[in-house]
């Protein structure tokens, strides 16, 4: 009985050790990760790394990690136009299957779904925010976006008519949908009058409706589905064949 509990406190000793190393190696890796993620995709801020499963040693032996989820604060988006970008404010990406080379110096996930966030002002930067012509002496142009309740973007827009600016915008409740997994596109659900004046469809159209190209998202990561919430629009993120680094 005696050399029995001396053999089960030196099993628990050892197995305590190769939890601390294990969560120590675990550390060490997602630094790493980090670092390599922030020079990849050449971002202002180191981001959010984190390796699950247990142990972490096993899964660094047989080359694949079975999840690591990943955090990047204030990402800047490609728009399609060059230059111009959008900032994504919070992106979340949870990667299934991670395989990675001997050397860590490339990681490639199996899938990879998550989340981002854009806020409605960023959003706005695309809308019709000049003034516009939709019919003789009548001009409008879009100055707010927010939440309007049930999954739909409000739309406020400015209208001027020879007789000068209305004293309340125009409010036009809008669905907000995603295209070809990389454009989030603003259409109103039913056209309001400007200024008690009747117009074509394809003119309030012109002003009400708008899309928003986001691409260049890490590892080729696409936009799947969208929806209007308190402070900009929830876009779900989608990708297979995700390269996390390298």
């Amino acid at each position: 009985m005696r050399a029995l509990r001396i053999l089960l406190v030196v099993v628990v000793i050892l197995g305590g050790i190769f939890v601390i190393v294990d969560r120590v190696a675990v550390n060490i890796a997602e630094g790493e990760a980090a670092d390599r993620l922030k020079a990849t995709e050449n971002l202002a801020a180191t981001p959010d790394v984190s390796i699950k499963g247990f142990p972490f040693l096993t899964q660094v032996a047989g080359g694949s990690l079975d999840e690591v989820q990943v955090g990047i604060e204030g990402y800047e988006a490609g728009t399609g136009d060059g230059a111009e970008t959008i900032r994504i404010g919070d992106l979340r990406a949870d990667m299934k299957g991670v395989d990675f080379s001997s050397d860590f110096s490339s990681a490639v996930a199996d899938s990879a779904t998550g989340t981002a966030t854009v806020a409605y002002d960023e959003l706005l930067k695309t809308a019709k925010s000049e003034p516009t012509q939709v019919a003789p002496g009548v001009t409008a142009k879009v100055i707010g976006l927010s939440d309007g309740g049930n999954g739909k973007i409000k739309v406020a827009v400015e209208v001027e008519t020879a007789l000068g600016t209305l004293p309340e915008p125009v409010s036009v409740l809008s669905s907000v949908t995603v295209v070809d997994g990389d454009t989030v596109r603003v259409q109103a659900d039913a056209l309001p009058e400007f200024g008690g004046v009747e117009l074509a469809e394809s003119r309030v159209r012109r002003i009400t409706d708008f899309e928003q190209k986001i691409d260049g998202l890490p590892g080729g990561i696409r936009l799947d589905k969208v929806e209007a919430a308190r402070n900009g629009v929830d876009i779900t993120v989608t990708g297979s064949d995700v390269r996390l680094v390298g």
